[in-house]
């Protein structure tokens, strides 16, 4: 199983894509830390402006404006645990692909093993048939018994081949969960005895992906309020402004055409405050819906698990039931197959208890695979499953 996990972690197209938006989210720290773009500009002076020192030719003119101190630090804060709540749901996905994969690879099992016991009931129902025939050439039996043989082969070949055609559909499921053509192993479905849930459930879902999610989500907007604080602050510019003087014919000072240098520094007055306050709100009401929706997902999380340790502990008592009856059944069979050689009576409920241990044999087979797909949903929603 684990191989398969492996295999379907590097390939899947959802787990994959799950990461690429991780990726993408980490690219968002830099965009948001990063200071505003510088500005630069030159002016010519067509009808250049006179001065004492010269006319006025050209200007050029450099500025940079500057958020308030712990502006930028806050935005990167809230992107990264943005990015971090994708990360979480990339988790998610990962946990939730082990459960997929071994659904997947239970229902192949099981129909394996349900075409192994409808070729063992087949193979059976033949010999009773060759035994059936000998005892109607000995006039021991009728051709009665005969006939309600041929009609239950025909019935378990029937059976047989539509459990073969569904073989390939399952397969192409299995393969596509993997994104790969790699055949599965035919093992034995494993059981799993005395199951029992022996870790802190609050615990837990409190650490499960989806979870964490929210969580991550909730302290990015708490960062965002934040940001939006040290945004509704002043910022502040600094520039430089270099003018090129021409010189003049008439004047002899040291100063003639000499050009102006001149530093600056602006602030810019956030007095319009509504539109501060709206978006700060917005971030507290995205808090609480964020704690709302978490407190959602803990409810649905303890009532699917709630469900999923009841189903999984009723396959485990249908395992032991159906075991108990095989058991019951092998004997009965056992007994009516000596009567019916020895005597040639019986056939009827012969072939009865055939049908009725091929039942057992199959829900056992159903039930073992349901109650290793559900161990692997609970190891899923209690974040037991952490690879």
């Amino acid at each position: 199983m684990q191989e398969y996990f492996e295999i379907a972690v590097k390939n899947n197209p959802a787990i994959l894509s799950d990461y690429k938006a991780y990726e993408a989210a980490l690219q968002k720290l830099p965009q948001v830390s990063a200071l505003a773009d510088p500005n630069f500009s030159i002016g010519y002076f067509i009808s250049p402006v006179e001065t004492r020192v010269g006319p006025q030719l050209a200007k050029f003119s450099l500025s940079q404006m500057f958020p308030w101190f712990g502006t930028l630090k806050a935005n990167e804060n809230a992107a990264a645990l943005e990015a971090e709540s994708y990360f979480q749901n990339f988790l998610d996905s990962r946990n939730k692909l082990y459960w997929k994969v071994a659904q997947s690879y239970y229902d192949i099992l099981e129909n394996h093993k349900l075409q192994k016991l409808e070729k063992e009931n087949i193979d059976i129902l033949h010999e009773y048939k060759a035994l059936a025939e000998r005892k109607l050439s000995n006039s021991k039996a009728s051709m009665v018994d005969v006939l309600r043989v041929d009609i239950m082969i025909d019935e378990a070949e029937t059976e047989l081949l539509l459990l073969e055609d569904k073989y390939p559909s399952l397969l192409t499921a299995f393969q596509n969960i993997l994104n790969s053509e790699t055949e599965p192993e035919l093992n034995s479905i494993p059981i799993i005895a005395g199951f029992e849930s022996k870790i802190s459930l609050d615990t837990a879902f409190q650490n499960h992906p989806l979870v964490q999610a929210i969580d991550y989500k909730k302290e990015s907007s708490k960062e965002r309020i934040e940001s939006i604080r040290k945004q509704s602050l002043p910022k502040i510019g600094v520039g430089l402004d270099y003018v090129i003087v021409g010189e003049r014919n008439d004047v002899t000072s040291s100063d003639n055409g000499k050009d102006v240098l001149m530093p600056m520094v602006s602030v810019s007055l956030p007095i319009f405050r509504k539109k501060y306050k709206a978006q700060i709100k917005e971030a507290e009401l995205i808090q609480e819906q964020y704690q709302l929706k978490k407190e959602n997902l803990l409810n649905d999380l303890s009532t699917e698990n709630a469900s999923t340790l009841y189903e999984i502990n009723k396959q485990l008592e249908y395992i032991s039931l159906f075991g108990r009856q095989i058991e019951k059944v092998n004997n009965r069979l056992s007994i009516l197959e000596k009567t019916y050689t020895a005597s040639g009576v019986e056939f009827e409920e012969l072939l009865r208890s055939r049908q009725q241990l091929l039942k057992y044999q199959k829900l056992e087979t159903i039930a073992k695979a349901k109650q290793a797909t559900l161990i692997e949903k609970y190891n899923y929603l209690t974040s037991k499953r952490q690879l």
